[in-house]
């Protein structure tokens, strides 16, 4: 009797959760109906015809390879402990070694794409350093191997990834560039994240971005040199840039003037910084047409490492990619391209040996006492940054604009 209630038990349980049992066949089988019955709609409501929809997921597979999926069926993936993450020094992100490859890449390559580069820099206003920096850092100025199907990975993110939603825009985005192209769907090749071609778009961003600069009637950013290069510019030029500003400069900010004057929503006239005493560290003056326009202070390791005045184009380009030390990669890249100069002057110290959780309790005893950081999430962005110095400035503290271990012992 208690054997049979057992066995009564285990069947009712098996089939109230069948997909505890999935397998990959299964994931795979759900994939199918999964496009026909959920997909296809959206995608017919976009303008995709069911001819290209059926050509472009002709016996597609999964790609179990990829990172943060989420099978249907499998056990949700484990939430990384923030405490095994360390936060690393920014200085990290420059690789000196890497830097002066793609500087000399970047050198080369501008001049054998001259005539081109100044047909964009002048239609787009885009400088040409910043043009030519972006395509090295993404693809190796289109060297990289870049392997995947991007329909495939899109397809298999929009199903099963930890960001559903966001991969379904980009799969909806990358089917409307196959009915407008007509091209077939093995030429669309990107990365395992989905960014396609020489510039690294995702296919909404193609949409919108990408251009036919060579005249062949496509917008070709796999092949073609010159679209590739331009469809960089359009995209800078379409977020916003200001033809005839420079990114930014390497500055120095003296003693008794506070590191928390960061910030994008802090901007003001050149020249108002340097009535404070803050200076290139060349020793140049900023040229006067800058002095007269906004800048804004930046010190991504507080004072523990090199400090700027940016420009709104600094910004513009974390519209490409939404990082500050990716910025200023692009930025310092840009300049060895053109005027070959080299590392920024200021060395990084060694900063950011704080594990992520440390940072986040950091920003949540911040909150408390009524400061802006961002967030908690162990990342010291720009508001995090300045709290810690307007924090340290109210406690008799010289500031630092940084987390360390001992600013997190002063604030439990």
């Amino acid at each position: 009797m208690v054997t049979s209630l057992i066995l009564l038990l285990a069947a009712s349980f098996a089939a109230m959760t069948p997909s505890l049992a999935a397998s990959k066949a299964d994931v795979e089988a759900q994939l199918s109906r999964w496009l026909q019955a959920d997909l296809w709609p959206d995608a017919r409501r976009a303008g995709v015809s069911k001819p290209v929809f059926e050509r472009a997921f002709s016996g597609i597979q999964l790609d179990w390879d990829l990172p943060d999926l989420a099978p249907p069926g499998f056990p949700k993936p484990k939430q990384r402990a923030q405490s095994q993450a360390e936060f690393r020094s920014p200085g990290a992100y420059f690789s000196e070694k890497r830097l002066q490859g793609l500087a000399a890449s970047g050198r080369s390559l501008m001049k054998k794409h001259a005539r081109t580069l100044a047909r964009i820099e002048q239609r787009y206003g885009v400088p040409a350093s910043i043009i030519v920096a972006i395509w090295g850092r993404e693809s190796g100025f289109g060297r990289a191997k870049i392997p995947h199907s991007a329909v495939r990975v899109l397809a298999t993110k929009a199903f099963m990834s930890t960001r559903p939603d966001l991969f379904r825009t980009e799969i909806l985005a990358a089917l409307v560039i196959l009915e407008r192209s007509g091209v077939p769907a093995s030429t669309l090749k990107g990365s395992w994240a989905g960014a396609m071609g020489q510039p690294q778009f995702l296919p909404s961003s193609y949409l919108k971005h990408a251009v036919d600069f060579d005249g062949d009637g496509k917008a070709d950013i796999w092949n073609s040199v010159p679209d590739s290069l331009a469809s960089i510019a359009n995209y800078l030029a379409q977020s916003g840039w200001v033809r005839g500003r420079d990114w930014g400069f390497e500055a120095v900010i003296p003693q008794g003037v506070t590191c928390a004057l960061e910030g994008p929503d802090r901007a003001k006239p050149i020249r108002e910084f340097t009535d404070m005493g803050i200076i290139r560290i060349s020793g140049r003056p900023f040229p006067e047409h800058e002095r007269k326009a906004p800048g804004m202070v930046l010190v991504p390791a507080g004072i523990y490492g090199p400090e700027f005045i940016v420009t709104p184009n600094f910004y513009v380009i974390k519209e490409y990619n939404n990082s500050d030390l990716y910025a200023l990669f692009i930025g310092n890249l840009a300049d060895r391209i053109a005027h070959g100069v080299g590392a920024f002057v200021t060395p990084w110290g060694k900063s950011g040996g704080m594990l992520r959780s440390d940072i986040a309790r950091l920003q949540q005893a911040l909150e408390k006492s009524g400061y802006d950081v961002g967030g908690a999430d162990g990342l010291p962005g720009y508001k995090t940054r300045r709290s810690i110095g307007e924090w340290q400035a109210r406690n008799g503290q010289a500031p630092g604009c940084f987390p360390t271990p001992a600013l997190l012992k002063s604030l439990r």
